[in-house]
């Protein structure tokens, strides 16, 4: 298909073949929806577990408090706030007031460093910064060091902020449409600038329809956040999603393993998100455990990070609760596919185990998927190509980066950088399945390896409680395959069992040449795996030429 230009290319790539039913609703209706409602929207838990819970007229109120506060600062519709933060109700409230003004929140991931969040505090324009009073002392230090940020006002959000205090004076409703941006997501690349992912507000609640059809989530339903909110899985997932069905949510400060399943039963939680290492970690933790009941808990949504057949079913048989099985990037809001809940076990356990790779579901109705080769043509049924997408949540492009969104875009559909497959059931659905990014493919002598394939096999290896594939440079081959490993508590460094399990069960190719043990596997703050920030430890392996059987 030819197109005129980007914005045509976007546009198409922000549609369906078979459109949606209309919304028939927006964010400011849905907050009206609190008027005189005196069911709990919010339970925030700090990390001493002390609980502050508002129900949808005292979040309605908030919110209004903090809307006048924003218009009395004189933002405009369009204009960017920076929420600089950890998971808190504040920050929810400070969310849903920027959309109801028609604001632009720009969330900043605290674990980057301080020249990433200068870049997107500049990148962005932000107008005001939401900063949590713990971490004022650190940002005050970026903008003085700043020029171009010396124009940014830098709000200090203590327990008694002036944003929350009771605001007097006329509130306006400003005019704009579905389309009016709500969310600049930046990413968080291991090299490069981050890009700026820019969301909609009509992007927001149609995944968040999406998802709570999928899901079965209704105003009964209570869900739990553990995932920071300065993320789409865990703005989207667990705070848009219930908010726009009615329904109620826990919300951690932080992940606390001894505190996951002990909160889930006491505030009767019945849907939880994670990523991946979250899984392990809980697997772990109760090896020699009790496991909880869990009696009302449904099941447990998983994805934004590589999950293999070995957690995933050693988490299954260890707790008896599902693990559905997700994917989707910020540019497509969130969730773009899930694993069906109404499957058998046999099923569920078939698309989760017998591939090589757990499934990552079946397109939601928000959006349309398919696998294309590096010219844009749809490839078959079992070819590996990129995953691209295309519906009513992909993003509205990157922010202020027109090379980013033409390389994104080249064909009409969104292309994720993803390499992954499909395999269709007897009814003609398309299961899709990940192997891993397309830049982190290991080219070994001019040969692709997904290194998702090679983590399944490092996995379970004897003493091996975490470990990743990692691509290194060498002169032989372009580049060789390592293993980064953590070991289980008590284990041996036993390089020569662990390979040797890996030779029996990969070919000479794939197989690990060499590995290096680690206290800790480099992730995002979003669970996926860094696997260029360990590539430099096989640095002395570079001249090495690994000779099958040697």
């Amino acid at each position: 298909m030819n197109f005129e230009n980007i914005e045509a290319k976007i546009q198409h790539a922000r549609s369906l073949s078979e459109p949606v039913p209309d919304l028939g609703i927006d964010i400011v209706q849905l907050l009206k929806k609190g008027i005189g409602n005196t069911d709990i929207f919010l339970i925030y838990r700090d990390k001493e577990g002390n609980k502050t819970q508002l129900n949808y007229r005292e979040f309605y109120d908030s919110v209004l408090n903090t809307a006048r506060f924003f218009q009395s600062e004189d933002l405009q519709v369009g204009d960017k706030i920076a929420t600089i933060s950890h998971n808190h109700w504040h920050t929810v409230v400070q969310y849903f007031a920027a959309w109801f003004c028609g604001l632009v929140v720009v969330p900043v991931n605290l674990s980057e460093d301080d020249q990433r969040i200068e870049y997107i505090l500049k990148n962005a324009g932000v107008k005001m910064a939401l900063v949590r009073d713990e971490y004022v002392s650190r940002v005050k230090e970026i903008v003085e060091s700043s020029s171009e940020l010396s124009g940014m006002k830098l709000v200090e959000c203590g327990e008694n902020t002036d944003s929350f205090s009771s605001k007097t004076g006329d509130l306006k409703e400003p005019e704009f449409d579905s389309e009016t941006d709500a969310l600049i997501v930046f990413t968080s690349g291991t090299t490069g600038n981050p890009k700026g992912v820019v969301l909609s507000q009509r992007n927001l609640l149609e995944d968040a329809r999406a998802i709570s059809d999928w899901h079965n989530i209704t105003s009964d339903t209570r869900m739990m956040c553990v995932l920071p909110i300065h993320h789409v899985n865990g703005t989207v997932v667990t705070l848009m999603t219930p908010f726009f069905v009615g329904a109620s949510v826990v919300l951690n400060e932080k992940f606390q393993i001894d505190q996951f399943f002990p909160v889930i039963e006491e505030e009767d939680v019945k849907i939880v998100s994670v990523v991946p290492t979250l899984l392990q970690y809980l697997t772990s933790f109760y090896e020699d455990k009790e496991t909880p009941e869990l009696k009302n808990f449904s099941h447990i949504i998983c994805g934004a990070g590589p999950l293999t057949v070995n957690v995933a079913k050693n988490f299954e048989a260890k707790f008896s609760k599902r693990i559905i099985h997700g994917y989707g990037l910020s540019e497509t809001t969130c969730y773009s596919c899930y694993l069906p809940l109404d499957i058998s076990t046999e099923e569920h356990n078939k698309w989760m185990q017998d591939f090589g790779y757990p499934s990552i579901g079946v397109a939601i109705p928000a959006n349309e998927m398919s696998i294309h080769d590096e010219n844009g043509n749809a490839l078959e049924e079992g070819e590996r190509g990129e995953i691209v997408i295309r519906g009513v949540n992909v993003m509205k492009g990157y922010f202020n980066n027109p090379e980013a969104n033409e390389k994104a875009f080249t064909y009409g559909w969104f292309r994720s950088g993803d390499e992954g497959f499909y395999q269709n059931d007897g009814e003609g659905n398309s299961y899709y399945f990940i192997t891993g990014r397309i830049k982190e493919l290991i080219i070994r002598g001019g040969i692709n390896f997904a290194p998702l394939e090679i983590d399944e096999v490092i996995n379970k290896a004897p003493g091996v409680k975490a470990g990743i594939a990692v691509g290194f440079e060498n002169d032989w081959y372009g580049e060789e395959v390592g293993a980064y490993i953590e070991l289980e508590e008590g284990a041996d460094e036993n390089e020569e069992a662990i390979l040797a399990y890996c030779k029996n069960h990969l070919p000479h190719a794939k197989t690990p040449k060499v590995i290096v043990f680690g206290n800790e596997i480099p992730v995002t703050s979003t669970g996926k795996y860094q696997r260029r920030k360990v590539a430099h430890l096989f640095s002395e392996w570079k001249e090495v030429q690994f000779r099958k059987g040697v």
